[in-house]
Formats: C-alpha cells, sequence, structure tokens
C-alpha cells in the first residue's frame, strides 16, 4: 500500500516493526511489510524511527508540495544508480538512438490523446470537431516521423514546438466534453487557474514521484535527460518519461469530472484567483488514480497491472542505458 500523510497535525511513529499514525482521531497500525512508500505533506510529523523503519524495510519516504510534486525523498542504500547505467545513459544521450527513442515518446503521447479524444466520437454518435482534431494530430505524428538529426539537440526545439501545439489542440478539443462550469481556456500549471487543472497538475506530482521513485531503484539518473536537458538540479529524464503516460492522469481527472464527482468541498480558491486541492479532493484523486494504475489489464497478450508495465518499461530503459557503456 501507499501511506499517504496529507492530513495537518497527524504524526508517523514506529512501533516495533510497524508505523503508527497519530490524528485526533485516535491511533492507528500498519505493519511495515505492507508498506510500499510513504508520501509526506506539509503539516506532518515524523519521527527518526519511523525513518529508519522505512529505511530497513526499503520504503521511500517523499516529501510533496501543496500541488502534489515530489521536493525531496529519502531512499534505502541498498539501491541506487549503478556507474554502468549511468555512464551508459550519458553515452545515449548524446547518440542517434536517443533520437529515435524521443520521437517514439512525443509520437506516442500524441497517440495517446488521439485516443482519449475518441472516446467522445464513437460510430454512433460521431463528433466532427473531434475527428478533425484526431486528424490534425496525425499530421503531426507524420510530421515527427520524417524528423532527421544526428542527436536530439538538432530536433529538440522543433519536436516541443509540434508537441505544445499538439497539446493546445487536444485539451481544447476534450475540454468541451466537461460539464460547462469546469470548463477552461487554457492549460495552467503553477498556479492553476481552475479546479481541472488544480487535479491534473495534483495528478501529474503523483506520477513525477512516482516514475522518479521506479528510476532510482532500476539504477537510471533522473537527472541526465534526453530532450529536457535544460533544467539544472531537476529530475529531467523523469520530465522526457511521464510524457508516455500523462493520459492515465487525464483519464482519471475528466472521469471524477465528468461523472459530477466534484464538489466545492474538493477544492478552494484563494485571493490571487489560484485553485488548490482541500484534503478531501487530494484523497479522491490520489486513490482514483491509484486504483487506474493497479487495474490489471492485457497488453500485448499479457495480463498486468497498468503500473507494473511502467515499471517493466523503465527497467528496460535501464538494461538499453547499460549497452552504451563504453
Amino acid at each position: 500500500m501507499e501511506l499517504i500523510l496529507n492530513t495537518y497535525g497527524i504524526s508517523l511513529n514506529r512501533d516495533n516493526e510497524g508505523f503508527v499514525i497519530s490524528s485526533h482521531d485516535g491511533k492507528q497500525r500498519i505493519p511495515a511489510q505492507s508498506v510500499k512508500s510513504i508520501q509526506v505533506c506539509r503539516g506532518v510529523q515524523i519521527t527518526s524511527d519511523a525513518v529508519m523503519l522505512a529505511l530497513e524495510h526499503e520504503i521511500e519516504i517523499m516529501f510533496m508540495d501543496q500541488t502534489g510534486t515530489p521536493i525531496g525523498r529519502v531512499w534505502s542504500p541498498r539501491y541506487g544508480s549503478i556507474s554502468s547505467i549511468r555512464k551508459g545513459q550519458l553515452n545515449f544521450s548524446y547518440s542517434h538512438d536517443a533520437v529515435d527513442w524521443i520521437k517514439r515518446v512525443v509520437s506516442q503521447k500524441i497517440e495517446n490523446q488521439q485516443a482519449m479524444m475518441l472516446l467522445f466520437s464513437t460510430p454512433d454518435h460521431p463528433n466532427p470537431a473531434t475527428e478533425k482534431s484526431v486528424r490534425r494530430l496525425e499530421d503531426y505524428r507524420k510530421k515527427i516521423s520524417t524528423l532527421e538529426g544526428e542527436v536530439v539537440h538538432d530536433i529538440a526545439a522543433t519536436l516541443r514546438g509540434w508537441e505544445g501545439q499538439a497539446s493546445r489542440i487536444y485539451f481544447a478539443t476534450i475540454n468541451e466534453f466537461l460539464p460547462e462550469p469546469f470548463r477552461f481556456e487554457v492549460r495552467s500549471q503553477r498556479p492553476a487557474l481552475d479546479v481541472v487543472n488544480a487535479f491534473l497538475n495534483y495528478g501529474y506530482g503523483i506520477l513525477y514521484g512516482r516514475i522518479e521513485g521506479i528510476m532510482i531503484k532500476a539504477g537510471i539518473d533522473p537527472y541526465i535527460g534526453i530532450m529536457h536537458r535544460d533544467n539544472y538540479n531537476r529530475p529531467v529524464l523523469v520530465y522526457d518519461i511521464i510524457e508516455l503516460y500523462r493520459i492515465w492522469v487525464d483519464y482519471v481527472v475528466y472521469t471524477l469530472v465528468a461523472q459530477g464527482v466534484v464538489t466545492d468541498e474538493f477544492y478552494s480558491v484563494r485571493p490571487d484567483g489560484s485553485y488548490w486541492l482541500e484534503p478531501l479532493g487530494r484523497r479522491i484523486l490520489i486513490q482514483s488514480l491509484n486504483d487506474y494504475m493497479d487495474e490489471v489489464i492485457a497488453m500485448k497478450g499479457v495480463s498486468r497491472s497498468r503500473l507494473t508495465s511502467m515499471k517493466l518499461y523503465i527497467q528496460s530503459l535501464a538494461q538499453k542505458f547499460k549497452q552504451f557503456e563504453r
């Protein structure tokens, strides 16, 4: 289980081989062997004994900001970046193979967006505007396939431009299918200027944390990116890989909103017009996203959870990097 501590005033301590969560409602004991990770938000206390127990059981601890994005983590010394993988990762980032890889990543992201849009346009109820948007995104996928360069830097600016244009078309299209009060004009990040973007930002933050944790365990250095390489001291490879999985958050958030689940209790609006998720909204989103990632589905003839498929992909990427060690 993912232990998520996002309620102000609660504390986490140790009781022999278990964690104890204390709040004004009482205490709850959770065996350490049943915990996979711990997420700690502002206003939560965690003792050194609890941290030591997590390290003993190789449970990562993530400290999250208000948008759900990890700002720090503690992990076991039993896993970490392996020199052969890191050397190969650096060599790979300057190879022509990296060009082909990032083209596939962005193309897959756009294909995922096309699939999301087509959910709203069925054979029984075709939507001409949606189908037009799908065709426009297909044009970008075709352009991406023709891009050529020796290294990623040669195509990065063009690729980012096309990716951005495709995303604007995508969000404008699916936005029309939201209930009127929840529609927004543009994607807003820090801060979110509407409730849907607040949910999307928090969901992406959760996903960032999951991907970075899997990468660290696989021996990959999150700070050596492929296309995202300009941000100093940021886990830029996470920004590359997350493009393959953003659609998971999009689907969960849009489903919650379209089904009328979201109420005023889920969020608050500050004087500057920014939107922030309240504990209830965070709890519902986290549970819904975790359930979605844990759902077992058939992929290429094999049944596995979405989260497992992501772990296997990142592990295979680590092996690919290792092949580039010199």
